[in-house]
């Protein structure tokens, strides 16, 4: 299964890293163009790829990791190329100034209108990039990567996933369940959990 990409930020390359190390090849795009992300990709080896966005959308499993300003207009162009496609939504409202302004429907909602014939699955949006990018085993047990869609088959898919990138998935049910509850100023956003074995 190929995954593509669409962002180059802290949060796309922690888990282009993550991916390549699982064994996913990786398409991974950014708004600078392939050639800035050739060393990159070396570094990654030779399961990862530099590519358009068109290209990461030819994945069978496309991560959404842009900064939210650019969402509409990034999504706006590949509309027509993710139809059908599981996108992964790892977004958080955050303007161009660090502000985060209350919403009236959940991020995850949002996007999904504005593509409304892909599957979209919110995940690691609660989670800092940092975290991201460290072991997700922390002594015997793992990090916590909350998901929520409202697609159970896309659900499926992307947790099966994340839990081979050694991550604990916590299902919290639908778009709009999830995104009350993880994005920016709700309760478990922000929250660098790790679940042990009972």
């Amino acid at each position: 299964m190929k995954i593509g990409i669409i962002g180059a930020g802290q949060i796309g390359r922690a888990l282009a890293q993550k991916l390549v190390s699982a064994g996913y090849p990786v398409v991974i795009s950014n708004s600078r163009g392939i050639e800035s992300l050739q060393p990159y990709v070396e570094e990654l080896g030779t399961l990862a790829k530099a590519g358009t966005n068109e290209d990461a959308c030819d994945a069978d499993v496309v991560i959404l990791a842009v900064m939210w300003w650019h969402i509409p207009d990034v999504l706006n162009k590949l509309k027509k190329q993710l139809k059908g496609k599981i996108v992964v939504d790892v977004s958080n409202n955050f303007t161009k100034n660090g502000d985060s302004p209350k919403l009236e429907k959940p991020t995850g909602v949002i996007v999904a209108e504005l593509i409304p014939d892909t599957k979209i699955v919110k995940a690691f949006n609660h989670l800092f990039g940092k975290w991201i990018e460290a072991d997700p085993r922390v002594a015997n047990g793992k990090r916590v990567s909350f998901i929520s869609g409202d697609h159970p088959s896309a659900k499926e898919t992307v947790g099966k996933i994340i839990t081979e990138l050694g991550f604990k998935v916590v299902d919290l049910g639908n778009l709009e369940q999830g995104g009350r509850i993880t994005d920016v100023g709700n309760a478990l956003s922000a929250l660098n959990l790790v679940s042990y074995p009972n």
